[in-house]
């Protein structure tokens, strides 16, 4: 008995670590896959790599991407890192939700 008692701070250690680490980068993991399976035609995007462009294509596992006038760039959907919201009042694009 002493030794599962012993244990408890432990497991309430993980439960905590869990809680406020894991479960949140799920959520944004699975909202961030979510918007990249529901791009649009002519949406702006921001790569992960920082390269802003507008879909101009559409394809299975990937997205043509237009980074300036008639060069056309075929990259990952994986790539997509963020949607630039025209309404934003900043030029910050809009991300999945951090919390």
């Amino acid at each position: 008995m002493k030794d599962l008692v012993s244990l408890l701070p432990l497991v309430g250690i993980a439960l905590v670590f869990w809680l406020l680490l894991f479960r949140p980068q799920q959520r944004r993991v699975r909202e961030l896959g979510a918007l990249q399976q529901s791009l649009t035609m002519g949406e702006e995007i921001i790569l992960t790599s920082g390269v802003y462009g507008v879909v101009r294509r559409l394809e299975d596992d990937h997205v043509r991407v237009e980074i300036a006038p008639g060069v056309e760039i075929k990259v990952a959907r994986g790539a997509v890192g963020g949607v630039v919201r025209p309404d934003a009042a900043s030029d910050e694009p809009t991300r999945p939700e951090e919390s």
